[in-house]
C-alpha cells in the first residue's frame, strides 16, 4: 500500500517522493518495527479479551501424566494469542510489502489458510470439552492442499500463468551464476532445482516427469514445517522464540538474493523480487520478538494452533521460494529435532511393544522428565537454536 501511495503522490501530484522508503533494506526494517510495535501495544487488549472469552490452556495428561503437575498453573492461561501474531503480519504486508508481487500473494494465502486452520482447531478444542479438535488426518490433509497448489503454481506453467494477470502476480524469475556467466532461469527452471548449505551447484535437478516429485516435495516441506512448529509450542517461549531466529537466517538469505551483486559474489540464485520474502520474514521476527513480552515464562498466553501452524507454514513456504528447504531444516533444527523425538517415540511404541525411547515427547517434555526447570529447557533450547543459526548463515561464505 506504502508503495502505490508514494507512486500514486509521485506521478499524480508531483511530490518530491524520499527514495529510501522503495529499498527493500528499509521496508524490512519498517516492516519488523510495525509488527514489533503492534503485538506490544494490542497485547494487553487481546489477552483481556481472551480472559474473557475464557479460552484457557487444557494440559495433556493421557501419556505424560507429570505434565499436569508441572503445568497445573497453566490451565487458566489464554490460547489463540496467534491471532494477534498473524494479526500484526497480515498488517505490515499490506503496508509495506509489494501487493501486485507473487510472492506477496503466497505468503499471503499461506498465512490465511494456516491461520484459519489452527483457529478453528483451538474453536473446537474450547467449545467441546474433552475434544482434540480437528483430528490429525484432517489437519494434515489441508496442509497438503496448500503444499499441492503453492507446488503446482511454482512447477507447472499453465498453473503459474492463469494467476498472472497483467502486472500483477508476475512469475518469479531467477539467474545463476556459473563461472560469473548468468544463466536466465524461468520459474519452473528455477525451482526444479534443490541446494544445500555449504555447496553452491544444485545437490538435484528435476526434469521432465520428475517435476511431479517436486509438487510432492513441496506438499512435504510445506506440512512438516507446519507441523514441527507447533510440536515445539509447548514451553513459554519456545516456539516464539526459535521461529524468530529461523525467520532472520531466511530474510538474510532472500535478502542477498535479491541483489545481483551479493547473488554473484556469494554464488547463490539471484531471485528477483525475492525481497519482498525478506520483507515479510523481517515482519514475522519483529512480531515474535514482542509476542515473547507476553508469551516468556510465566506466558500471560500462548499462541495456539492459530499461531504455530500459521508460523511453521510461513517459514516452509519462504525456504520453498528460495530453494533452501535444507537450509531450513539445519536452522530449524530444533524444530527437526521434536518432530523426530515425536516420529521415534511413537514408532518405538508400536513396534516394540510399548516400550518409549523418551519419558515424554515432544522432547522438550522429556528434559522436563529429567529434572530440567522449564525456563532451562528453553534458554538451551534457544541457545541451540542461535548456533544453528550462525552456522547457517556462514554457509553463505563456505560454499
Amino acid at each position: 500500500m506504502i508503495l502505490f501511495l508514494l507512486d500514486f503522490l509521485s506521478s499524480s501530484w508531483g511530490v518530491k517522493v524520499p527514495a529510501v522508503f522503495a529499498y527493500f533494506s528499509t521496508r524490512m526494517i519498517l516492516a519488523a518495527m510495525t509488527t514489533l510495535f503492534l503485538n506490544l501495544l494490542l497485547g494487553p487488549y487481546v489477552i483481556r479479551k481472551l480472559y474473557e472469552m475464557k479460552t484457557g490452556q487444557s494440559i495433556r495428561v493421557e501419556d505424560c501424566p507429570m505434565l499436569v503437575a508441572l503445568h497445573e498453573k497453566k490451565k487458566n492461561t489464554p490460547t489463540m494469542g496467534g491471532v494477534l501474531l498473524l494479526f500484526s503480519v497480515l498488517v505490515a504486508l499490506v503496508l509495506w510489502m509489494d501487493l501486485k508481487n507473487s510472492f506477496t500473494l503466497l505468503l499471503f494465502v499461506t498465512t490465511v489458510w494456516l491461520g484459519l486452520i489452527g483457529g478453528y482447531d483451538d474453536y473446537l478444542k474450547l467449545k467441546y470439552k474433552n475434544s482434540k479438535g480437528l483430528s490429525g488426518r484432517k489437519k494434515l490433509l489441508l496442509q497438503l492442499l496448500l503444499g499441492f497448489f503453492v507446488g503446482l503454481y511454482t512447477l507447472w506453467p499453465p498453473a503459474t500463468e492463469a494467476i498472472h494477470k497483467g502486472e500483477w502476480f508476475s512469475p518469479p524469475v531467477a539467474k545463476e551464476f556459473v563461472h560469473k556467466e548468468e544463466h536466465p532461469l524461468t520459474t519452473q527452471g528455477y525451482m526444479s532445482r534443490y541446494y544445500v548449505p555449504f555447496y553452491k551447484d544444485p545437490a538435484l535437478l528435476l526434469k521432465g516427469a520428475l517435476m511431479s516429485l517436486g509438487v510432492f516435495l513441496t506438499m512435504v516441506i510445506l506440512a512438516g514445517s507446519s507441523n514441527a512448529v507447533n510440536l515445539t509450542d509447548g514451553l513459554d517461549g519456545l516456539a516464539a522464540g526459535c521461529v524468530m531466529l529461523v525467520s532472520f537466517v531466511l530474510a538474510l538469505f532472500a535478502f542477498f538474493s535479491n541483489h545481483m551483486e551479493f547473488a554473484r559474489y556469494l554464488n547463490i540464485l539471484y531471485i528477483e523480487g525475492s525481497g519482498e520474502i525478506a520483507i515479510y520474514l523481517s515482519a514475522l521476527s519483529g512480531a515474535c520478538l514482542g509476542f515473547l513480552w507476553f508469551n516468556g515464562h510465566p506466558a500471560q498466553v500462548f499462541m495456539g494452533d492459530t499461531g504455530s501452524l500459521a508460523l511453521g507454514g510461513i517459514l516452509g513456504v519462504s525456504a520453498i521460494l528460495l530453494r533452501r528447504e535444507v537450509l531450513l531444516a539445519l536452522a530449524g533444527g530444533i524444530f527437526v529435532a521434536e518432530t523426530c523425538s515425536v516420529m521415534l517415540q511413537v514408532g518405538s511404541y508400536k513396534l516394540r511393544g510399548g516400550k518409549r525411547i523418551f519419558l515424554c515427547t515432544p522432547l522438550h517434555h522429556h528434559f522436563e522428565y529429567k529434572g530440567w526447570s522449564e525456563t532451562k529447557v528453553v534458554l538451551r533450547f534457544w541457545i541451540v537454536s542461535l548456533i544453528l543459526a550462525m552456522i547457517a548463515i556462514a554457509s553463505l561464505k563456505f560454499q
